[in-house]
């Protein structure tokens, strides 16, 4: 057991920025790694011109990557938003826009998993509204996940960082994902568990193992405080890890923690290098 153990892959969106994106899988492959993650690249606009979709597939394939996880279209992240599916009008036709373009990229590089974040709650409209809309939507990107062989995650964040953001508790996303899983009978919605932004909240982390492991379809970890590398912060994550693998979670474990004010490729020395691959 123990960290050696796990299937790791690297965030591409928060490790590595340091270079430009289409650097970013090579730079992962030359510190070990074989599988990476990726937010929505392309902030500004839910369909970009299939050119720079075909350069990002190029990149991942000449560096010997696969994409194991991937953001649909979530609005200015980093930045103010917290994705675009419950936020009515203007960014909800953008989320809308995304989803085909999406699950067709995922399809196009062998990625079986496409994260979708729910959005802030909006001064003025009814959050009822909001909820409604959004189950729209993930049951839309739910068909389209599943026209391409891929589960839908729902992610919890964490209410210090997120405070307009309504599932800031592991129960309330496993709730949305009941409702979407309820709604198209697919089964394919599952919880992503964060384990940083879990502990944020102030959650029982062992508890939440146990409880959701198997509604559990990504994971993703940073140490607390301080959203660092392993070591950096306070959290067993080692011991975390090997709860969920004995509750019977095999699949991968995300990096998505801030390697500070050092190199992104120096960040990883909490890891043996001969663990990093993908297994």
């Amino acid at each position: 057991m123990g960290y050696a153990d796990q299937r790791f892959d690297v965030n591409l969106s928060i490790l590595f920025t340091e270079l430009p994106l289409l650097e970013r899988p090579a730079a992962a492959a030359a510190a070990g790694f074989t599988a990476v993650e990726l937010w929505w690249p392309w902030i500004e606009t839910p369909t970009p011109p299939q050119a720079e979709l075909d350069a990002l597939k190029k990149a991942l394939d000449d560096a010997g990557t696969q994409l194991v996880g991937l953001n649909f279209y979530a609005g200015q992240l980093p930045g103010p938003d917290r994705g675009a599916l419950s936020v009515p009008g203007t960014e909800s036709d953008r989320f809308r826009a995304n989803i085909e373009v999406a699950a067709d990229f995922a399809a196009s590089v062998g990625c079986t998993a496409l994260n979708a974040l729910y959005g802030n709650r909006v001064e003025g409209t009814d959050p009822a509204a909001q909820d409604a809309l959004a189950l729209e939507n993930l049951v839309l990107a739910a068909r389209a996940a599943d026209r391409v062989g891929a589960i839908l995650l729902v992610e919890t964040l964490n209410k210090p960082e997120s405070p307009l953001y309504p599932l800031v508790g592991a129960p309330a996303a496993i709730e949305v994902v009941d409702k979407v899983n309820a709604a198209t009978g697919l089964g394919n919605a599952k919880f992503l568990l964060d384990l940083y932004h879990l502990s944020m909240n102030g959650e029982d982390l062992s508890h939440v193992i146990k409880a959701y492991a198997a509604k559990t379809g990504h994971v993703q970890i940073a140490d607390n405080p301080g959203r660092g590398a392993p070591g950096t912060g306070s959290l067993p994550l080692e011991q975390l890890l090997d709860e969920l693998k004995d509750a019977g979670y095999a699949g991968w474990v995300g990096l998505e923690y801030k390697p500070g004010d050092r190199p992104s490729a120096e960040s990883f020395d909490w890891l043996p290098a001969s663990a990093r691959a993908a297994r």
